[in-house]
């Protein structure tokens, strides 16, 4: 556990303190958590109660009803399934700007500690910079959302097959389960007043009253939630896992997980997924690399990228060849050029391009594979290789559920080059890879995708 904790303060636990608290910034969920797992020993220690506190702001970077009602559908069993276990729970839901803005700190002041996640992006890396400064008691950020901890890594590695023999040695230390959570001392203090109760039936009305973006419905296709992480984890072993290898980059199959929104959000954990799946594909003699490798190389490569690599709305990221060919056909000729705007609406001429975005705004998720020919026509279609850039960030950051993480940044900046290597040279790319549509066709049912025979046209 030691290797997942960092303390970023130097304060000393406060003696006579109330409780540990657990703040729950990425990692919204009671089962495979290191942080709260870490909270929980540290309250054992010290004889205390734990108390987890969640927190929902309306002014986070493109604040809307998607991201709202997907994050208030996993509250209620978030409370519910703490309350078994004997540990406190507040979720303090900022409603307007002028609402009170402190309730960390208000909680943290009966606290002895605070531990939080170690998150490498988003607002998760600010809170995480700013916040241990003006406490009085430790702050400790514990790694909770990587199977081999980020701090195993010295140093931004170069792509996955540098990354890879590393995880694959250790591996097998960390693939163990967290050990259920049991607590000598429950909960068993008055509700606080900063609590906002949330049920199923109310969400609606809580999003409404928050002065946030109501233009980004909710997603029509994901619900927020542990259960619903659990029941499409379990959909996956049962019907996808047998089929992945060989069809997971056909959007027509449905042969994906589905579980980046759950991954993002916290709702479960890598290492729960990457347990069960191994067990799954042991049992019914299935072959699970494919999957895990997506899972565990690539995905960790991305935190580590985040971890260790510069603000994912840079170039400056990429390695030395990329940077050098996007330089230069920095001026090459684009043809046709959209704006912002028109690719926000899904305007172009192609029409398995506008599906692709379609899907985002509709869903707040691309197919993985058709998210590669998305991005890379975006730098097509764009007056300059960081206007691309700027795009495909602001896309993701304002409509997708599994967005401003180090998955979706790392993602987009491979359109780009990062972890990939040079190809042959053509305009505005120079040598990073190219996507066509011929190619899709060739490979995938495009016209299933984009006509699919359960929704009708997504043109």
């Amino acid at each position: 556990m030691t290797e997942r904790v960092r303390k970023l303060n130097d304060r000393e636990l406060r003696e006579g303190a109330r409780y540990i608290l657990y703040w729950s910034q990425m990692n919204r969920r009671v089962e495979s958590n290191h942080g709260l797992t870490f909270a929980a020993d540290l309250a054992n220690e010290r004889g205390l109660p734990l108390l987890f506190y969640e927190g929902l702001t309306c002014t986070y970077p493109f604040a809307n009803d998607r991201f709202h009602t997907f994050l208030l559908e996993g509250v209620q069993g978030t409370a519910r399934r703490l309350a078994k276990i004997g540990i406190g729970c507040v979720f303090y839901l900022r409603k307007r700007r002028d609402d009170p803005n402190d309730a960390l700190y208000r909680l943290a002041s009966d606290a002895a500690a605070v531990v939080t996640d170690d998150y490498p992006a988003f607002i998760a890396v600010q809170h995480n910079r700013s916040v241990p400064l003006h406490l009085e008691i430790p702050y400790y950020a514990v790694d909770s959302s990587c199977i081999v901890p980020m701090s195993h890594f010295e140093k931004q590695e170069y792509a996955a097959y540098t990354i890879r023999p590393k995880i694959n040695k250790v591996l097998g230390r960390y693939m163990t389960p967290v050990a259920p959570i049991r607590m000598k001392k429950k909960w068993d203090e008055l509700v606080s007043p900063l609590h906002c109760h949330v049920t199923e039936a109310n969400i609606p009305e809580l999003v409404a009253e928050c002065d946030i973006d109501h233009s980004v419905g909710p997603s029509v296709e994901f619900r927020g939630g542990r259960k619903e992480a659990e029941r499409r984890l379990k959909h996956f072993l049962e019907n996808n896992l047998r089929r992945y290898a060989k069809t997971s980059n056909q959007p027509s199959k449905n042969s994906t997980s589905n579980l980046s929104p759950y991954l993002h959000f916290g709702h479960i954990s890598s290492l729960e997924v990457a347990l069960a799946v191994k067990e799954y594909a042991a049992e019914h003699k299935l072959i699970a690399e494919e999957f895990l490798e997506e899972l565990i190389v690539r995905r960790e490569l991305a935190f580590n990228f985040a971890r260790f690599g510069p603000t994912p709305d840079t170039l400056g990221g990429l390695p030395d060849w990329a940077q050098a060919t996007l330089r230069k056909h920095a001026k090459d000729k684009r043809d046709p050029i959209y704006t912002r705007d028109q690719f926000e609406r899904a305007e172009t001429y192609d029409a398995l391009w506008n599906a692709t975005q379609r899907e985002l705004l509709r869903d707040g998720k691309i197919h993985g594979y058709y998210r590669m020919y998305w991005g890379k026509k975006i730098i097509e279609w764009s007056r300059t290789h960081q206007d691309a850039l700027d795009t495909m960030i602001y896309l993701h950051d304002k409509y997708a559920l599994d967005g401003r993480d180090p998955n979706t940044y790392t993602n987009i900046l491979w359109c780009f080059g990062l972890h990939d290597r040079p190809w042959s040279e053509r305009p505005v790319f120079g040598m990073v890879r190219y996507m066509s549509l011929e190619g899709m066709k060739r490979k995938t049912d495009v016209g299933a995708y984009i006509d699919p025979p359960t929704r009708g046209s997504l043109l």
